[in-house]
């Protein structure tokens, strides 16, 4: 049987954790113990943490040599500035934990088994929070095709995810310039072409997002391809996008260093898009692929912008509300990165999520309320319409009534094809700048047609 550990002992540890209300790492501990007096074996000292945080006297985040242990009775003091957004005690422990200096936060790696623990360790979000963000993320009832409540969104959906994500990374882009960027394709005065280039890029993967959704999933097709689109034009090197990277990278005001050796990048890679693929809750495959995408860094740069996308990727094919990140506060968000790249804690993290969610379903869902229900005839000829609209602006049709009405007798039913017929022209006649995207009209191509047209009407 094994020994009965003191209840002096347990209390002489815990005595000391309460001395770091930020939290202590084993080797520290071990330290201030040596110089209060106490010599304790690291295993036995192993030993009674464990108890000590099986009766809640302590709690542990972090793995390996990450691993930290905090006080419960001895609340850290908060941060100088309250978040700005409500957050759970486990996160505001955490983001005191990362306001340390950046010399009192112990260096780490990438911890694969934070990864490799998933689903064993507990899923990400319980299953109430996972309720709440169904009843409050949920549109409509009903069969729909994937993507209808993103596409009925999608001008609002392209400005503000463009803009809120951008601004995640520092571009200076206000939401009314990145909205006449996008609309009108006027750059702001007084921005360099970098922070234009990356709204842009936003743009063209959101559309991607929206008009692919039924072929895209957790797999290398889907995210190389997100990120070759969000990083175009901005890497040094322009062979590393849509690839994993080659280099060792690090993290700007982190003691977190991800993995640099390819092959483990590519194996990695691999594993957290096979274990995100096998998640059935499409906000717990959303929140997993947030936090494991940011945490892996396979690629050069733009890593987090990828992972901000791909966590719409669940939600877009089971018409949820998409998640823009408008609102969200840089600080409270980074603090909550650097929670997961140095702790491998998610706490202040799916604070983040939760709340910019809410935000999101506020601003969309309004939305949404106030366009109605979608037409189901038009749903039912959405792929039609695509393709006949835009082959109308890429031809420049002379004479679009015969080319439409020869197109429908050939691919759409006798009683439909009226209706059809009249529906393109509709839509043709209400072409512009802010929806030409979502017939797969270039920009070119929709500046050509526009001149052809120019005084006809």
């Amino acid at each position: 049987m094994p020994k009965k550990v003191a209840e002096q002992d347990l209390i002489v540890i815990e005595g000391q954790v309460a001395a770091f209300p930020n939290g202590v790492g084993m080797a520290e501990l071990e330290a201030a113990l040596a110089a209060s007096g106490v010599a304790i074996h690291r295993r036995s000292l192993q030993r009674r943490l464990n108890l000590l945080i099986e009766n809640r006297r302590v709690v542990a985040s972090g793995v390996l040599k990450g691993r930290v242990y905090h006080p419960i009775a001895t609340k850290p003091a908060a941060p100088e500035e309250a978040s700005p957004i409500p957050l759970s005690a486990a996160g505001n422990d955490i983001r005191q934990a990362v306001a340390r200096p950046i010399q009192s936060r112990e260096p780490v790696g990438y911890q694969r088994e934070f990864l490799l623990s998933y689903p064993h360790a507990g899923p990400y979000l319980d299953q109430a929070t996972r309720d709440y963000l169904h009843r409050i993320g949920r549109a409509h009832q009903g069969d729909l095709p994937a993507g209808t409540l993103a596409r009925q969104v999608l001008g609002r959906l392209l400005i503000d995810m463009s803009w809120a994500s951008s601004h995640l990374e520092g571009n200076t882009y206000s939401l009314l310039e990145t909205e006449r960027l996008i609309a009108f394709g006027q750059a702001a005065e007084g921005k360099d072409a970098f922070e234009t280039q990356m709204i842009l890029n936003h743009k063209q993967a959101i559309e991607f997002l929206v008009e692919s959704v039924a072929e895209l999933g957790f797999d290398s097709y889907s995210i190389l391809n997100l990120h070759a689109m969000l990083s175009d034009n901005l890497l040094a090197n322009p062979a590393a996008c849509g690839r994993i990277r080659q280099i060792p990278v690090g993290i700007g005001r982190s003691v977190y260093t991800p993995l640099a050796t390819p092959q483990l990048l590519e194996e990695y890679f691999q594993r957290c898009l096979e274990i995100a693929a096998g998640i059935d809750d499409p906000f717990e495959q959303s929140f997993f692929a947030l936090v494991q995408l940011s945490y892996l860094q396979a690629f050069e740069d733009v890593n987090k912008r990828v992972a901000r996308l791909a966590a719409n990727i669940p939600l877009i094919k089971h018409n949820l509300c998409p998640l823009s990140f408008i609102d969200v506060p840089t600080q409270t968000y980074v603090e909550g990165l650097l929670g997961v790249y140095e702790l491998n804690r998610i706490e202040l993290l799916r604070d983040v999520y939760v709340w910019g969610y809410e935000r999101s379903v506020k601003r969309y869902l309004s939305q949404r309320e106030e366009l109605g229900e979608p037409d189901p005839f038009r749903l039912r000829y959405r792929a039609a319409l695509i393709e006949v609209v835009g082959t109308l602006v890429r031809q420049g049709q002379s004479e679009a009534l015969p080319f439409v009405e020869a197109w429908a007798a050939e691919h759409i039913p006798e009683l439909d094809r009226e209706r059809f017929v009249a529906l393109v022209h509709t839509e043709l006649n209400s072409l512009h700048e802010g929806n030409f995207a979502r017939y797969r009209i270039r920009p070119a191509e929709f500046a050509a047609w526009r001149e052809r047209n120019a005084g006809h009407g």
